[in-house]
């Protein structure tokens, strides 16, 4: 068992950090008061190893690659959700879930094409008993019509045709959630189209995803908001990817009540998206973050609080974005216990907010203006040694969640109860 403080003692020292803050001008009530109506949406496929309820024997492909055989996945939707309900009892504050449409229920096997808001329910019984939002994605890949790399900007009508017609029946699906939820569903679309070498026409894939997109948004949804998701490469798409970042920067801006989504493991290992949010927001309405920890190509390693992360999310609070700005976790790791996974990125991820909202934001500003970068980088240093932990603490045990490493005690008891049981 891990030793964990007292929660006289989280308290007091959180009595000491708010001082401290106050000093600054910064207000730690206030931004945790901020700080609790946050959702961040979980993603259901880490659960998992993306691997759905479509076909329990379908293997993975389309740039999707999962590394690691750690035990106890969950094998059946009632155990993803009963792993999840003991992530998010970890977790300050109400959250959202993030679906794939792979993780549909039925008793026969169903066409991607022919996916209904019915295949669903479960999810929805559940979502309104644990007070949770649904997200939801179209899943192109993993399937035989996209075995060549290529969906919506297929060349061949009729596959394009069968994706054109998964997507709709995902965007009433996102439509179904939104209305029984009442917190509208952000629907992301990302495809795996691409070429593993240069191709001789780059246009033509282009303007074939663009009908495509069209064709799929077409109709106006009440309760569900439409993104779209770009990626610099992927496996099998490492010379030419269709749905590049220009592409649907383009796309988002020219076409109404479109949101851009923005992946942090999606473009160079050395870009961060962080630099990208304050464009994008001068010309989109929305923006909906996939965070993740790319290390040297799309790997999707589990959050960790590391500058990369804390940029982003410093970006979103400066610029005032949050209730413009979705957030959600994107990564799958199978080489560790993947309900610690969830648990280390999405705490991680709060945590990073915390800290931006503990910022002086009117002082760094003022310092700005007036050009005093000197006194600017001094603030911004000494900001670091600032004692946010004992305030994160203050926030988990207000929460009545584990403040410290307790969380992974909880897990760990799990596993050797529950996990270590499934084949």
């Amino acid at each position: 068992m891990t030793v964990q403080p007292t929660e006289k003692q989280i308290v007091k020292a959180y009595e000491l950090a708010r001082e401290r803050y106050a000093a600054l001008g910064v207000d730690t009530d206030a931004a945790l008061a901020q700080l609790s109506q946050i959702a961040i949406s979980l993603h259901c496929w880490q659960g998992d190893d993306v691997g759905g309820f479509e076909d329990p024997d379908a293997e993975l492909s389309g740039g999707i690659a999962v590394t690691g055989s750690y035990p106890g996945k969950a094998r059946t939707a009632q155990e993803l959700r009963q792993d999840l309900d003991v992530v998010y009892s970890l977790l300050p504050g109400d959250h959202r879930l993030n679906l794939h449409a792979i993780y549909l229920e039925a008793d026969r096997k169903i066409a991607r094409n022919e996916i209904r808001p019915e295949h669903f329910q479960g999810w929805v019984d559940w979502a309104k008993a644990n007070n949770h939002g649904i997200d939801f994605n179209p899943t192109l890949f993993s399937h035989p019509l996209a075995d060549d790399g290529f969906t919506l900007a297929h060349p061949d009508p009729g596959v394009r045709q069968f994706w054109i017609e998964h997507c709709i029946a995902s965007r009433e699906i996102g439509d179904f959630f939104g209305r029984e939820l009442g917190t509208p569903c952000v629907t992301n679309v990302w495809i795996p189209d691409g070429y593993k070498d240069a191709p001789a026409d780059r246009l033509a894939p282009r303007q074939r995803l663009m009908a495509s997109l069209d064709q799929i948004f077409a109709k106006k949804l009440a309760h569900n908001l439409d993104a779209v998701e770009a990626k610099l490469f992927g496996i099998g798409s490492e010379s030419y990817v269709v749905g590049s970042h220009e592409f649907y920067l383009g796309y988002a801006v020219s076409r109404e009540d479109v949101l851009l989504c923005l992946d942090s493991g999606h473009f160079h290992p050395t870009e961060s998206i962080a630099d990208k949010i304050s464009s994008v927001m001068l010309y989109v309405d929305e923006l909906l973050l996939h965070i993740s920890r790319g290390v040297r190509w799309d790997s999707d390693h589990v959050v960790t609080l590391n500058d990369d992360a804390l940029a982003i999310l410093q970006e979103v609070v400066r610029g005032g974005f949050l209730d413009r700005v979705h957030i959600g976790l994107d990564f799958f790791d199978a080489s560790i216990n993947r309900m610690a996974a969830w648990t280390i990125g999405a705490r991680n991820v709060l945590k990073a907010l915390l800290i931006a909202l503990l910022e002086p934001a009117d002082k760094l500003r003022e310092l700005e203006l007036s050009g005093d970068y000197t006194a600017r980088l001094a603030y911004q240093e000494a900001l670091k040694m600032m004692p946010f932990g004992a305030v994160w603490g203050y926030h988990c045990v207000q929460a009545g969640v584990p403040a410290g490493l307790g969380w992974l005690d909880v897990i760990k008891d799990y596993e050797a109860n529950v996990l270590a049981r499934r084949d």
